[in-house]
């Protein structure tokens, strides 16, 4: 096979996260997206959802995911149109849960289960898999990823709050140094704000320049 040919059958791995400006991925009291999923945001998951690509988690975000999704498809559910479509139609797309604890059948349509070791799975996943994968929440999950150096584009879009109080999920608690290249960057509904890099893991800090 040739290096080409080797490259294209490689899938290309993402891990999404959406953040606070202070580095949360949740907070107390606060509504999904911190209330601040304007038409363009949506707009732009909707258009991203129609890629080629499958989602990675673990078995928490699995349970939140899989239960608001059932709840999104019911009738009166509470959530916006934009909101209800984009979690009901999940059901659609393929997805993959690292877990221990799940068990098969599973009820969430479309997913598969791996009770594996997750790090040494993603990267035969990336070694023998075309298109996208990419992560949706499971902190631990994309932490132990980037570690082990298999991330090719790290995505945050950061949302215009700061819960010092109520906020909960740290994000980068735990991560080694990490040298990251801009690529892109976008801002939605002028508020939330695209970053995606080319992570690089790194020793620590790099070595002084000599004037």
């Amino acid at each position: 096979m040739s290096e080409s040919t080797a490259s294209e059958s490689t899938a290309t791995l993402v891990v999404d996260l959406i953040i606070s400006l202070d580095g949360y991925a949740s907070a107390e009291g606060w509504p999904g997206w911190w209330g601040l999923e304007g038409p363009e945001y949506l707009a732009w998951l909707d258009e991203e959802g129609k890629k080629d690509f499958t989602t990675l988690m673990g078995a928490t975000t699995y349970r939140v995911m899989s239960s608001l999704s059932q709840e999104a498809s019911a009738e009166d559910s509470g959530f916006s149109q934009d909101e209800g479509a984009s979690l009901s139609g999940m059901a659609a797309l393929p997805k993959i849960v690292f877990s221990s604890t799940l068990k098969e059948p599973l009820a969430w349509p479309n997913t598969e289960l791996i009770s594996g070791d997750a790090v040494e799975a993603v990267r035969e996943l990336k070694r023998t898999r075309t298109g996208i994968l990419s992560t949706l929440g499971s902190i631990s999950l994309c932490r132990s990823l980037l570690t082990a150096g298999l991330v090719d584009r790290y995505r945050l879009v950061v949302f215009p709050v700061i819960t010092g109080r109520t906020g909960s999920e740290r994000i980068f608690d735990g991560y080694p140094d990490v040298a990251l290249e801009l690529v892109d960057s976008r801002t939605f509904d002028g508020r939330s704000q695209l970053l995606e890099y080319i992570p690089r893991v790194i020793d620590g800090p790099p070595a002084k320049r000599q004037s």
